[in-house]
């Protein structure tokens, strides 16, 4: 019935051309490398804010619970997939800020200012909230 109404009808499709795009595509430039690494180390940084909440909850637990935690975490393995997991941080957050100037346009009157001020204000900012968290860290400890 359908072919009598119109005759150029078909049930299927063309098939549309569809460039094959290889699995590794981004190992062709440095900069997709840095994207997915990125983008690899999310998990760790979730991670990290998992093992900070886990340890507030230990430490509301109780002194028992709280050095039983902390033993746990004084181990070889868990020391050596800790220092993995800062590495992980350090260059999530160095590319991160790196990205900073992309995404925050920031004017004086008419000038925009260089991206080197924008990356430079993030890493002063990043500084002084790590000292300021060591000096009461250290300070209190």
């Amino acid at each position: 019935m359908g072919k009598a109404l119109n005759p150029d009808y078909t049930p299927f499709h063309p098939k549309w051309y569809r460039r094959r795009i290889p699995i590794f595509w981004w190992l062709r430039k440095r900069a997709y490398v840095k994207f997915i690494a990125r983008e690899l180390t999310s998990p760790f940084a979730a991670y990290a804010a998992l093992l900070l909440l886990i340890q507030v909850w230990a430490l509301a637990s109780g002194a028992v619970t709280y050095s039983r935690f902390m033993s746990l975490l004084a181990r070889g393995p868990v020391i050596l997939w800790h220092a993995f997991v800062l590495l992980c941080l350090l260059f999530h957050s160095i590319t991160w800020l790196n990205l900073a100037p992309k995404a925050l346009v920031l004017r004086l009157g008419k000038k925009r200012l260089p991206d080197w001020t924008v990356r430079v204000a993030h890493y002063a900012a990043w500084f002084a909230v790590s000292a300021f968290t060591a000096w009461i860290l250290i300070g209190t400890g």
